[in-house]
Protein backbone atom coordinates (compact mmCIF):
# COMPACT_ATOMS: atom_id res chain seq x y z
CA UNK A 1 0.00 0.00 0.00
CA UNK A 2 1.45 3.38 -1.29
CA UNK A 3 2.30 5.45 1.71
CA UNK A 4 2.11 9.50 2.16
CA UNK A 5 5.22 9.33 4.34
CA UNK A 6 7.23 6.70 1.72
CA UNK A 7 10.81 7.33 1.89
CA UNK A 8 10.59 9.41 4.97
CA UNK A 9 12.00 8.68 8.19
CA UNK A 10 9.91 8.63 11.80
CA UNK A 11 12.24 11.76 12.77
CA UNK A 12 11.75 13.45 9.94
CA UNK A 13 7.77 13.22 9.93
CA UNK A 14 7.53 14.01 14.06
CA UNK A 15 9.91 17.44 13.57
CA UNK A 16 7.20 18.55 10.70
CA UNK A 17 4.60 17.56 12.97
CA UNK A 18 6.39 19.46 16.13
CA UNK A 19 6.83 22.58 13.47
CA UNK A 20 2.93 22.32 12.70
CA UNK A 21 2.00 22.55 15.90
CA UNK A 22 4.87 24.39 17.35
CA UNK A 23 6.16 22.27 19.68
CA UNK A 24 9.59 21.25 21.21
CA UNK A 25 10.50 17.92 21.36
CA UNK A 26 10.09 18.46 25.66
CA UNK A 27 6.16 19.24 24.76
CA UNK A 28 5.98 15.67 23.18
CA UNK A 29 7.74 14.23 25.54
CA UNK A 30 5.42 15.49 28.30
CA UNK A 31 2.38 14.64 26.19
CA UNK A 32 2.70 11.15 25.34
CA UNK A 33 4.22 10.42 28.97
CA UNK A 34 7.87 9.45 27.76
CA UNK A 35 10.85 10.74 28.70
CA UNK A 36 13.03 13.69 26.65
CA UNK A 37 15.76 11.28 26.02
CA UNK A 38 13.80 8.54 24.48
CA UNK A 39 12.20 11.25 21.90
CA UNK A 40 15.29 12.20 21.05
CA UNK A 41 16.74 9.07 20.15
CA UNK A 42 13.70 8.35 18.23
CA UNK A 43 13.89 11.50 15.58
CA UNK A 44 17.94 10.85 15.74
CA UNK A 45 16.88 7.09 14.81
CA UNK A 46 19.09 5.57 17.27
CA UNK A 47 15.80 3.80 19.04
CA UNK A 48 13.50 1.23 17.50
CA UNK A 49 9.63 2.52 17.85
CA UNK A 50 7.95 0.34 20.39
CA UNK A 51 4.04 -0.75 20.09
CA UNK A 52 3.31 1.25 22.68
CA UNK A 53 5.68 4.26 21.43
CA UNK A 54 3.59 4.36 18.04
CA UNK A 55 0.42 4.22 20.15
CA UNK A 56 1.12 7.04 21.80
CA UNK A 57 2.36 8.67 19.22
CA UNK A 58 -0.69 7.79 16.87
CA UNK A 59 -3.03 9.69 19.45
CA UNK A 60 -1.09 12.94 19.86
CA UNK A 61 0.04 13.13 16.36
CA UNK A 62 -2.48 11.72 14.34
CA UNK A 63 -0.77 9.29 12.35
CA UNK A 64 -1.66 5.30 12.60
CA UNK A 65 0.52 3.71 14.46
CA UNK A 66 1.08 1.13 12.23
CA UNK A 67 2.45 3.78 9.94
CA UNK A 68 4.52 4.81 12.75
CA UNK A 69 5.85 1.30 12.76
CA UNK A 70 6.14 0.71 9.06
CA UNK A 71 8.21 3.89 8.63
CA UNK A 72 10.53 2.78 11.46
CA UNK A 73 10.84 -0.97 9.83
CA UNK A 74 11.70 0.81 6.68
CA UNK A 75 14.42 2.93 8.37
CA UNK A 76 16.05 0.17 10.17
CA UNK A 77 16.30 -2.17 7.41
CA UNK A 78 17.53 0.88 4.73
CA UNK A 79 20.32 0.22 6.62
CA UNK A 80 20.97 -3.06 6.69
CA UNK A 81 23.23 -4.34 3.51
CA UNK A 82 23.10 -8.34 3.30
CA UNK A 83 25.70 -10.62 1.04
CA UNK A 84 22.61 -11.55 -1.02
CA UNK A 85 24.39 -13.90 -3.06
CA UNK A 86 25.47 -15.72 0.12
CA UNK A 87 22.70 -15.85 1.67
CA UNK A 88 20.77 -17.00 -1.89
CA UNK A 89 23.90 -19.21 -2.14
CA UNK A 90 23.32 -21.11 1.41
CA UNK A 91 19.14 -20.90 1.22
CA UNK A 92 19.65 -23.03 -2.17
CA UNK A 93 21.85 -25.91 -0.90
CA UNK A 94 19.65 -26.33 2.30
CA UNK A 95 16.59 -26.36 -0.55
CA UNK A 96 18.29 -29.39 -1.75
CA UNK A 97 19.85 -31.35 0.71
CA UNK A 98 19.27 -31.57 4.63
CA UNK A 99 23.03 -30.41 5.04
CA UNK A 100 23.21 -30.95 9.00
CA UNK A 101 21.80 -34.58 9.09
CA UNK A 102 23.85 -35.72 6.44
CA UNK A 103 27.06 -33.68 7.92
CA UNK A 104 26.23 -35.74 11.27
CA UNK A 105 25.66 -39.30 9.45
CA UNK A 106 29.35 -38.49 7.91
CA UNK A 107 27.82 -37.97 4.07
CA UNK A 108 28.93 -34.84 3.46
CA UNK A 109 32.17 -33.48 5.67
CA UNK A 110 31.54 -31.06 8.36
CA UNK A 111 32.42 -27.73 7.41
CA UNK A 112 31.18 -24.00 7.88
CA UNK A 113 33.17 -23.44 4.56
CA UNK A 114 30.22 -23.00 1.94
CA UNK A 115 32.55 -23.26 -1.17
CA UNK A 116 33.91 -26.58 0.30
CA UNK A 117 30.00 -27.51 1.25
CA UNK A 118 28.78 -26.98 -2.92
CA UNK A 119 32.22 -28.70 -3.59
CA UNK A 120 31.06 -32.22 -1.09
CA UNK A 121 27.31 -31.56 -2.66
CA UNK A 122 28.04 -32.29 -6.39
CA UNK A 123 30.29 -35.16 -5.47
CA UNK A 124 27.69 -36.85 -3.37
CA UNK A 125 24.92 -36.02 -5.99
CA UNK A 126 27.29 -36.62 -9.07
CA UNK A 127 26.14 -33.55 -10.74
CA UNK A 128 28.65 -30.38 -12.16
CA UNK A 129 26.19 -27.69 -10.53
CA UNK A 130 23.25 -27.28 -7.87
CA UNK A 131 21.41 -25.01 -9.50
CA UNK A 132 19.65 -27.80 -12.17
CA UNK A 133 16.56 -29.74 -10.29
CA UNK A 134 18.47 -33.00 -8.99
CA UNK A 135 17.40 -36.45 -10.22
CA UNK A 136 18.59 -39.40 -9.39
CA UNK A 137 19.39 -41.32 -12.52
CA UNK A 138 17.92 -44.07 -13.93
CA UNK A 139 19.82 -46.49 -15.69
CA UNK A 140 16.83 -48.53 -17.60
CA UNK A 141 15.04 -48.40 -20.92
CA UNK A 142 11.76 -48.96 -19.10
CA UNK A 143 9.97 -46.00 -18.04
CA UNK A 144 10.54 -43.14 -15.72
CA UNK A 145 10.97 -42.83 -12.14
CA UNK A 146 7.33 -43.11 -10.39
CA UNK A 147 7.25 -40.19 -8.24
CA UNK A 148 9.03 -36.97 -7.18
CA UNK A 149 11.68 -36.99 -4.60
CA UNK A 150 11.80 -34.97 -1.76
CA UNK A 151 14.93 -33.81 -0.67
CA UNK A 152 15.55 -36.56 2.50
CA UNK A 153 14.34 -39.33 0.20
CA UNK A 154 16.62 -38.12 -2.46
CA UNK A 155 19.53 -37.94 -0.07
CA UNK A 156 19.04 -41.70 0.98
CA UNK A 157 18.83 -42.77 -2.47
CA UNK A 158 22.52 -41.37 -3.35
CA UNK A 159 23.91 -42.64 -0.08
CA UNK A 160 22.35 -46.12 -1.19
CA UNK A 161 23.93 -46.18 -4.35
CA UNK A 162 27.46 -44.54 -3.18
CA UNK A 163 27.40 -47.77 -0.97
CA UNK A 164 26.26 -50.64 -3.26
CA UNK A 165 28.70 -49.41 -6.31
CA UNK A 166 30.99 -50.70 -4.21
CA UNK A 167 29.58 -54.72 -3.67
CA UNK A 168 31.56 -56.57 -6.38
CA UNK A 169 29.23 -58.54 -8.10
CA UNK A 170 28.67 -60.86 -11.35
CA UNK A 171 26.10 -60.32 -13.76
CA UNK A 172 22.51 -60.15 -12.97
CA UNK A 173 19.95 -63.08 -15.22
CA UNK A 174 16.52 -62.83 -15.12
CA UNK A 175 15.67 -66.81 -15.25
CA UNK A 176 17.57 -66.75 -11.56
CA UNK A 177 15.21 -64.30 -9.76
CA UNK A 178 12.48 -67.33 -9.74
CA UNK A 179 14.64 -69.48 -7.62
CA UNK A 180 15.87 -66.31 -5.95
CA UNK A 181 12.77 -65.80 -4.47
CA UNK A 182 11.84 -69.19 -3.35
CA UNK A 183 15.42 -69.12 -1.46
CA UNK A 184 14.83 -66.08 -0.13
CA UNK A 185 11.21 -67.31 0.96
CA UNK A 186 12.76 -70.41 2.48
CA UNK A 187 14.57 -67.83 4.67
CA UNK A 188 11.96 -65.55 5.49
CA UNK A 189 10.73 -68.60 8.30
CA UNK A 190 13.49 -67.99 10.70
CA UNK A 191 14.89 -64.31 12.01
CA UNK A 192 18.43 -65.00 11.99
CA UNK A 193 18.43 -66.58 8.45
CA UNK A 194 18.25 -62.89 7.28
CA UNK A 195 21.97 -62.62 8.19
CA UNK A 196 21.96 -64.62 4.71
CA UNK A 197 20.19 -62.36 2.28
CA UNK A 198 23.21 -59.99 1.60
CA UNK A 199 25.12 -63.27 -0.12
CA UNK A 200 22.38 -64.56 -1.36
CA UNK A 201 21.43 -61.35 -2.88
CA UNK A 202 25.13 -60.90 -4.30
CA UNK A 203 25.71 -64.81 -5.64
CA UNK A 204 22.61 -63.64 -8.01
CA UNK A 205 24.23 -60.45 -9.38
CA UNK A 206 21.60 -58.24 -7.03
CA UNK A 207 23.80 -55.50 -5.25
CA UNK A 208 22.00 -54.85 -1.42
CA UNK A 209 22.48 -52.38 0.97
CA UNK A 210 21.08 -50.76 4.90
CA UNK A 211 20.73 -47.40 4.82
CA UNK A 212 19.04 -45.89 8.01
CA UNK A 213 16.52 -43.46 7.09
CA UNK A 214 16.94 -39.74 7.69
CA UNK A 215 14.52 -38.11 10.02
CA UNK A 216 11.14 -37.53 8.33
CA UNK A 217 11.79 -39.67 5.02
CA UNK A 218 9.76 -42.72 5.37
CA UNK A 219 11.66 -44.42 3.17
CA UNK A 220 11.47 -48.41 3.54
CA UNK A 221 12.87 -49.80 0.42
CA UNK A 222 14.18 -48.42 -3.16
CA UNK A 223 15.12 -50.69 -6.58
CA UNK A 224 17.50 -49.05 -9.18
CA UNK A 225 20.08 -49.80 -11.83
CA UNK A 226 23.48 -49.12 -12.86
CA UNK A 227 23.04 -50.57 -16.05
CA UNK A 228 20.56 -53.21 -17.73
CA UNK A 229 22.48 -55.93 -16.17
CA UNK A 230 23.55 -54.57 -12.69
CA UNK A 231 20.22 -53.82 -10.46
CA UNK A 232 20.66 -53.45 -7.06
CA UNK A 233 17.83 -53.24 -3.87
CA UNK A 234 18.42 -51.09 -0.70
CA UNK A 235 16.60 -51.03 2.41
CA UNK A 236 15.88 -48.64 5.66
CA UNK A 237 14.51 -51.46 8.01
CA UNK A 238 13.03 -48.19 9.18
CA UNK A 239 10.37 -50.51 11.20
CA UNK A 240 12.20 -52.62 12.81
CA UNK A 241 9.63 -55.93 12.35
CA UNK A 242 10.13 -59.28 10.65
CA UNK A 243 6.61 -58.55 8.19
CA UNK A 244 7.72 -55.27 7.15
CA UNK A 245 11.50 -56.33 6.41
CA UNK A 246 10.65 -59.42 4.17
CA UNK A 247 7.59 -57.74 2.55
CA UNK A 248 10.05 -55.10 1.47
CA UNK A 249 12.73 -57.09 -0.01
CA UNK A 250 10.39 -59.32 -2.24
CA UNK A 251 8.21 -55.69 -3.08
CA UNK A 252 11.83 -54.48 -4.43
CA UNK A 253 12.43 -57.99 -5.82
CA UNK A 254 9.25 -57.82 -7.53
CA UNK A 255 10.30 -54.42 -9.29
CA UNK A 256 14.31 -56.14 -10.50
CA UNK A 257 12.11 -58.87 -11.82
CA UNK A 258 9.65 -56.61 -13.89
CA UNK A 259 12.48 -54.53 -14.69
CA UNK A 260 11.26 -50.83 -13.32
CA UNK A 261 13.31 -48.12 -13.69
CA UNK A 262 13.46 -46.92 -10.19
CA UNK A 263 11.41 -47.56 -7.24
CA UNK A 264 11.17 -45.35 -3.94
CA UNK A 265 9.10 -47.11 -1.50
CA UNK A 266 7.67 -45.24 1.41
CA UNK A 267 5.31 -45.69 4.96
CA UNK A 268 5.09 -49.32 3.39
CA UNK A 269 4.38 -49.65 7.16
CA UNK A 270 0.83 -50.32 6.65
CA UNK A 271 -0.66 -48.75 9.83
CA UNK A 272 1.21 -45.60 8.85
CA UNK A 273 -0.01 -45.27 5.64
CA UNK A 274 -3.14 -43.58 4.47
CA UNK A 275 -4.57 -46.12 1.84
CA UNK A 276 -4.58 -43.95 -1.28
CA UNK A 277 -7.41 -44.27 -3.73
CA UNK A 278 -5.69 -45.32 -6.36
CA UNK A 279 -1.97 -47.12 -6.21
CA UNK A 280 0.25 -47.08 -9.62
CA UNK A 281 -0.55 -50.00 -11.38
CA UNK A 282 3.05 -50.65 -10.82
CA UNK A 283 3.06 -50.82 -7.32
CA UNK A 284 0.10 -52.59 -7.17
CA UNK A 285 1.65 -55.46 -9.24
CA UNK A 286 4.94 -55.74 -6.71
CA UNK A 287 2.39 -55.72 -3.34
CA UNK A 288 0.48 -58.46 -4.95
CA UNK A 289 4.06 -60.01 -6.14
CA UNK A 290 5.51 -59.38 -2.77
CA UNK A 291 2.39 -60.96 -0.23
CA UNK A 292 1.83 -63.95 -2.48
CA UNK A 293 5.72 -64.66 -2.62
CA UNK A 294 5.59 -65.01 1.34
CA UNK A 295 1.84 -66.41 1.73
CA UNK A 296 0.00 -68.13 -1.06
CA UNK A 297 -3.12 -66.09 -1.68
CA UNK A 298 -5.68 -69.55 -2.23
CA UNK A 299 -4.22 -70.37 1.61
CA UNK A 300 -4.48 -67.28 3.22
CA UNK A 301 -7.72 -67.32 1.61
CA UNK A 302 -8.83 -70.51 2.66
CA UNK A 303 -7.73 -69.73 6.32
CA UNK A 304 -9.79 -66.27 6.49
CA UNK A 305 -12.52 -68.45 5.42
CA UNK A 306 -11.94 -71.49 8.06
CA UNK A 307 -10.71 -69.08 11.29
CA UNK A 308 -11.91 -65.50 10.97
CA UNK A 309 -13.10 -63.07 12.03
CA UNK A 310 -11.17 -64.41 15.56
CA UNK A 311 -7.77 -65.52 15.15
CA UNK A 312 -6.28 -66.95 18.03
CA UNK A 313 -2.45 -67.36 18.44
CA UNK A 314 -2.45 -70.76 18.70
CA UNK A 315 -4.82 -71.13 14.71
CA UNK A 316 -1.72 -68.38 13.44
CA UNK A 317 0.57 -70.62 14.67
CA UNK A 318 -0.58 -73.95 13.13
CA UNK A 319 -0.90 -72.42 9.62
CA UNK A 320 2.18 -70.85 9.76
CA UNK A 321 3.92 -73.86 10.07
CA UNK A 322 1.88 -75.66 8.00
CA UNK A 323 2.81 -73.66 5.09
CA UNK A 324 6.01 -73.01 5.94
CA UNK A 325 6.42 -69.27 7.06
CA UNK A 326 7.13 -67.11 10.20
CA UNK A 327 3.69 -66.73 12.31
CA UNK A 328 4.67 -62.79 12.35
CA UNK A 329 4.44 -62.29 8.71
CA UNK A 330 1.07 -64.09 8.47
CA UNK A 331 0.29 -61.44 11.12
CA UNK A 332 1.26 -58.44 9.00
CA UNK A 333 -0.92 -60.02 6.10
CA UNK A 334 -3.64 -59.95 8.56
CA UNK A 335 -3.31 -56.69 9.69
CA UNK A 336 -3.23 -54.81 6.37
CA UNK A 337 -6.04 -56.70 4.94
CA UNK A 338 -7.84 -55.44 8.19
CA UNK A 339 -8.71 -58.72 9.39
CA UNK A 340 -7.28 -57.89 13.15
CA UNK A 341 -6.22 -54.42 14.08
CA UNK A 342 -2.71 -53.06 13.49
CA UNK A 343 -1.04 -53.58 16.87
CA UNK A 344 -3.04 -56.89 17.61
CA UNK A 345 -0.43 -59.81 18.06
CA UNK A 346 2.62 -57.71 17.53
CA UNK A 347 4.83 -60.02 20.13
CA UNK A 348 4.48 -62.48 17.39
CA UNK A 349 6.51 -60.37 14.84
CA UNK A 350 10.31 -60.43 16.70
CA UNK A 351 12.77 -57.90 15.00
CA UNK A 352 14.95 -58.48 12.52
CA UNK A 353 17.57 -55.56 12.68
CA UNK A 354 20.21 -56.77 14.42
CA UNK A 355 20.25 -59.72 11.87
CA UNK A 356 20.58 -58.01 8.68
CA UNK A 357 23.12 -55.34 9.11
CA UNK A 358 25.73 -58.15 11.08
CA UNK A 359 26.39 -59.35 7.58
CA UNK A 360 25.15 -56.55 5.18
CA UNK A 361 27.07 -53.09 4.09
CA UNK A 362 25.19 -51.14 6.46
CA UNK A 363 24.85 -47.47 6.91
CA UNK A 364 23.29 -46.56 10.00
CA UNK A 365 23.06 -46.97 13.78
CA UNK A 366 26.00 -46.23 15.06
CA UNK A 367 28.29 -48.28 11.72
CA UNK A 368 28.37 -45.10 9.33
CA UNK A 369 31.35 -44.19 6.95
CA UNK A 370 33.40 -41.20 6.67
CA UNK A 371 33.36 -39.04 3.27
CA UNK A 372 35.76 -40.63 0.92
CA UNK A 373 36.13 -44.07 2.71
CA UNK A 374 33.48 -45.83 0.12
Amino acid sequence: MDSAFDNKTPGDVIREKLNERGWTQADLADVIGKPLPAVNEVIQGRRSITPDMASALAIALGIDAVEWIRMDAAQRLSGIKPDSGLIERKSRIRQLAPIREMQRRGWLKDTADLTELEKELKTFFEVDSLELPLQFPIAMRKGEALCPLNRRQLAWCFRAKQLAKTIPIGKYEEKNMRPLKRELRFLAAYPAEARHVPALMRDNGIRFVVVEHLSGSKVDGAAFWFDEQSPAIAVSLRLDRIDNFWFTLMHECAHIEHYDAISVDTEMGHEEREQPLMKETIEKLADENAATTLVPLEELNSFIRRIGPIYAKPNIIQFAHRIKMHPGIIVGQLQHRGEIKFGHHNDMQPKIRAHVISTALTDGWGMEMAPGSI
